[in-house]
């Protein structure tokens, strides 16, 4: 016979399990990824993370540090964040925005929400500009519209065909929607080595003159960085209407690494080995990297790019 509380509670049930299954639900978000809406970093623990992680980048750790907190403290900002990280291969510029990007979704680099675009791999034909500017507006539309805190990071900005990052510009304007879609809260950061020598360059004459290397300040570097890759035909910003409309939030350099951030490198990955730590090992594998200038040696030329590597090589751990 038919049994209208029976049926009612089965009813009942099957709704509260199609909500729970279908919204982003606490048990939904249990079992599979769940787009971070409203939630706050957890500013403490990122700059823990960075402070044992990221070695002589005092600018790029302050700066970043305070967008981010400022941006995410922010209910209601008024553009995407947008960082430009500048500098030579090997100083932390894909290490922070991995560290980011985990703090955003915890998920990082796997995450369905964060996006990693390499101008070589996704964009490396000059003749399809115009066939790349439309995926990637459909791509970053899609996306975002899934998820409004969505990360983007375009890596290798160097290599990028000018014209192509262009594309994006309207997604980073002062704009309360682009076609019913906000994007507001979505993060976009670039990655390039356009500008390195000019850091190079005034973190040598710092040095030169006898300053200390954590007194170089921002504004020393920023209005050097944001000309020098407008004006660079190889920074992918070449006459960038995203520089030109100053939607570029902060161009943070990265400093050439030093001796002593190499030899910190090189503990950092013995410990995330589980090796203990060995000094003699340390001052050996930082000896084995090759230095600039070459009358003073002070700067390690590939940064920390290739202890790894030179640490699969000592057979005596």
């Amino acid at each position: 016979a038919f049994d209208p509380l029976s049926a009612s509670i089965v009813v009942g049930g099957a709704a509260v399990a199609w909500h729970l299954l279908s919204s982003e639900s606490w048990l939904k978000c249990h079992f599979q990824e769940c787009c971070k809406k409203n939630d706050t970093l957890n500013f403490t623990a990122l700059k823990a993370q960075l402070d044992d992680r990221l070695f002589g980048q005092h600018l790029a750790k302050d700066v970043v540090l305070k967008a981010v907190l400022g941006f995410s403290n922010n209910p209601s900002p008024k553009k995407p964040l947008m960082l430009s990280l500048h500098g030579w291969a090997g100083t932390g510029k894909n290490f922070l925005s991995q560290i980011l990007a985990e703090h955003v979704h915890p998920a990082g680099l796997r995450s369905k929400f964060v996006h990693l675009f390499l101008a070589t791999l996704h964009f490396p034909h000059h003749d399809q500009v115009k066939l790349y500017k439309e995926q990637l507006q459909n791509w970053i539309r899609g996306n975002v519209s899934a998820c409004p805190s969505s990360v983007f990071i375009f890596d290798e900005m160097d290599k990028m065909h000018p014209g192509v990052i262009d594309a994006i510009k309207p997604f980073l304007d002062y704009y309360e929607e682009v076609d019913g879609v906000s994007y507001r809260k979505a993060i976009f950061i670039f990655l390039s080595n356009a500008g390195g020598d000019l850091i190079n360059k005034a973190a040598l004459d710092f040095w030169t003159s006898g300053k200390r290397r954590e007194d170089i300040q921002l504004k020393d570097l920023e209005p050097l960085l944001s000309v020098g890759v407008f004006n660079n035909k190889n920074s992918g910003l070449w006459h960038s209407s995203i520089i030109d409309r100053n939607l570029i939030d902060y161009f943070v350099p990265f400093l050439p690494l030093e001796h002593r951030h190499v030899k910190m490198c090189v503990r950092a990955e013995m410990t995330a080995r589980g090796y203990v730590v060995d000094e003699n090992v340390v001052q050996a594998v930082a000896d084995e990297m090759t230095y600039f200038p070459k009358e003073q040696k002070i700067y390690s030329d590939k940064g920390c790019k290739t202890v790894q590597a030179k640490l699969d090589i000592h057979e005596d751990l």
